[in-house]
C-alpha cells in the first residue's frame, strides 16, 4: 500500500501525512518555502515538482526509504471533527471547484435525488435551508462510510484516524501530531525540529484556505447544524477521531481540543 498521502520536502527535511480539510494548504505552502525561499504559484495540491508526493510516481521510491528509516521529522496535522466535516460540506457538495464544475461530476445531482439536498441550485448561489440539508448530506457521508454505499468514501469526509493510520500501518512514525485551532504554536513546533534553506516566519505567512469561497457562507453557528440525530451519527462516523485526538463530542460549539495528542496512544490505536 505504500504511503498514500505523504508529501516530502526536496531536501527530506520534512515528512508530512496529508489530512483533508486540516490545514494541507498552507503547511504544503510552508514546505514548500522553506525549500524554495518562495510559495508554489497556485494550489499546492495542483504541485506536480518542487516537493515528493506519494500521487508522484517518480517520488515514491524517495518517500518509502525516507519514512521507513525515519530520516526525517515526520508530522501531521487534525482538525475538530464537527467543524470539519461541516467545511467539507459547504466546500465539496454546495461549493464549485477550481475547474468552474461541480466536485466529482455527478456527485452532487446523486445526493439531490437520493438524499434531497439542495445546494442553492446550479451556480450554487441561490437560497437554501442550510441545516436541513447539511443533515441529509450527513446520512450520505454516514452510508458511504459504514456501508460504502451509494459509493466508497470521499478523502475530506473519511475519518482522520483512517488517514493518519496508513502511515503507521506501512511503517512510519510521526514526531509530532498537533491541532488546526493551534496551527502557528504546532507547526513552529515542526519548524524548531528541522533544518531549512529558507527560515520560515510563521506571523508572516499568509493563510492559504484554498476552498475558500468554493461555497455559500456558512449561515448559523456550528452547533446549530447538529441536532441529537446528527451527534449520534457524527460519532459513528468519527469515534475514533475524537478519543484519540481528543475533541469534545458532547458540546459541538467547543471546537478546541480538551486534552492534548499522545502519541503513543496513537501509533498503539491506530498502528493494528
Amino acid at each position: 500500500m505504500g504511503f498514500p498521502g505523504t508529501w516530502m520536502t526536496e531536501s527530506e527535511s520534512m515528512v508530512y501525512r496529508v489530512v483533508p480539510k486540516c490545514a494541507c494548504s498552507s503547511i504544503g505552502q510552508i514546505m514548500y518555502y522553506s525549500d524554495h525561499g518562495r510559495f508554489f504559484d497556485g494550489d499546492i495540491h495542483d504541485a506536480n515538482g518542487g516537493m515528493h508526493k506519494w500521487a508522484i510516481d517518480k517520488s515514491q521510491a524517495k518517500i518509502t526509504r525516507n519514512v521507513q528509516k525515519h530520516k526525517s521529522y515526520a508530522f501531521t496535522c487534525v482538525r475538530n471533527p464537527y467543524t470539519r466535516i461541516l467545511s467539507s460540506f459547504f466546500d465539496k457538495i454546495c461549493g464549485i471547484q477550481r475547474n468552474g464544475k461541480r466536485y466529482r461530476g455527478n456527485l452532487v445531482p446523486l445526493l439531490v435525488q437520493k438524499y434531497g439536498i439542495d445546494v442553492g441550485g446550479a451556480d450554487g448561489k441561490g437560497e437554501f435551508d442550510q441545516i436541513k440539508s447539511f443533515r441529509r448530506f450527513l446520512l450520505f457521508a454516514r452510508d458511504t462510510i459504514r456501508f460504502r454505499r451509494p459509493m466508497d468514501p470521499d478523502i475530506h469526509w473519511s475519518a482522520m484516524s483512517g488517514h493518519v493510520s496508513t502511515f503507521i500501518v506501512n511503517g512510519g512514525r510521526y514526531d509530532h501530531i498537533f491541532f488546526t485551532e493551534k496551527f502557528n504554536p504546532g507547526m513552529q513546533v515542526v519548524l524548531d525540529h528541522v533544518e531549512m534553506a529558507h527560515p520560515v516566519d510563521l506571523a508572516k505567512i499568509p493563510r492559504f484556505n484554498e476552498s475558500e469561497g468554493h461555497g455559500p457562507k456558512r449561515a448559523h453557528p456550528v452547533e446549530d447544524y447538529f441536532d441529537d440525530l446528527s451527534m449520534h451519527l457524527v460519532y459513528e462516523i468519527y469515534k475514533r477521531d475524537f478519543q484519540v485526538f481528543k475533541y469534545d463530542f458532547e458540546n459541538p460549539s467547543n471546537k478546541m481540543p480538551v486534552g492534548e495528542i499522545d502519541l503513543d496512544e496513537v501509533h498503539a490505536k491506530l498502528g493494528d
